[in-house]
């Protein structure tokens, strides 16, 4: 076998051997995309009438609570990102960043001091390199979040939120993350979850139904000390598990983009390799061609 050869074989190997590995990731990333579906959609649900109830509650009382009430030159505003804890999902966290960042520059742009929290190693990761600060960060939970890790990561921005007058609190909350459309299809959102905004100008919700009348005990304040906490614990709850969704969706995305890359890539080395053993055939072929032609033309000169 010629030297030539030898490498086509072993790139041949190595890309065969990364092809196995890539379709192993884009298989256990396609089984974990249908649990993370069914999280999402049982968990929106709940988010979706617990907001409903944090908003009949703040518009069906005259109460001015922190986490409703808008401040009258708001200074500072947290955000919190949702990235992934790992990479090989394509440009899922990227994309992410990219509209923190945009987020930031509008905040800024309205003079607000942006404050960050970063759910994600590829988040800590971006901030720590170019040396910025991060208010808080949480890792290792990103593929697959529970209820507990959404509660952990929610306590501080509640407290930062509840001392907006304080050091170190703010006046707004937002988030941003991954919404998980469709299989091929995520996008990169950002929304304001404090304070919660309101249309008082009307009486009916989304639903075409007239929002319910409530008596508070004992006070409203008492009441949206209890649920606002919940609604935050909720909103960033559905946000990591549509994070999660998307982040298995871009993942075996790009992983069977990989394994197509590496297929034509094997087929694309192994027509190398076969002209390479078809150049040394015909090569071999005219030297045993040649010696028999100078053999017979010796053996006919010594008849002579």
């Amino acid at each position: 076998m010629g030297a030539q050869l030898r490498v086509y074989k072993r790139r041949i190997r190595s890309v065969t051997a990364t092809k196995k590995i890539t379709k192993a990731m884009e298989m256990i990333a396609a089984s974990r995309i249908v649990k993370a579906q069914r999280q999402v959609a049982a968990s929106t649900p709940y988010a979706t009438e617990l907001t409903r109830a944090v908003t009949a509650v703040a518009t069906g009382s005259t109460t001015k609570h922190p986490l409703t009430t808008e401040a009258d030159a708001p200074a500072r505003a947290a955000i919190l990102l949702i990235t992934s804890d790992r990479g090989l999902a394509g440009g899922y966290s990227s994309n992410a960043i990219k509209a923190a960042e945009r987020l930031t520059e509008r905040l800024r742009g309205e003079g607000k001091e942006v404050v960050t929290y970063v759910i994600g190693r590829k988040g800590v990761a971006y901030y720590g390199f170019r040396e910025r600060k991060i208010a808080d960060s949480w890792t290792g939970f990103t593929d697959s979040p529970t209820y507990a890790d959404a509660k952990r990561a929610a306590a501080p921005l509640i407290e930062a939120v509840t001392q907006a007058t304080a050091e170190g609190g703010v006046d707004e909350l937002h988030i941003v993350f991954t919404e998980f459309v469709s299989m091929m299809t995520q996008n990169p959102v950002e929304s304001r979850m404090l304070p919660l905004s309101l249309d008082t100008t009307k009486d009916e919700d989304s639903k075409g139904e007239l929002l319910p009348l409530f008596d508070f005990e004992p006070s409203a304040e008492d009441v949206l000390d209890a649920l606002l906490p919940r609604y935050v614990e909720s909103r960033i709850y559905n946000a990591l598990l549509q994070a999660a969704a998307s982040e298995h969706a871009a993942r075996r995305r790009a992983m069977k983009s990989a394994t197509d890359n590496a297929g034509e890539l094997i087929k694309s080395l192994s027509r190398l390799a076969n002209a390479a053993r078809q150049a040394e055939i015909t090569q071999e072929i005219s030297e045993i061609v040649g010696g028999a032609s100078a053999l017979a033309d010796a053996t006919a000169g010594s008849d002579k």
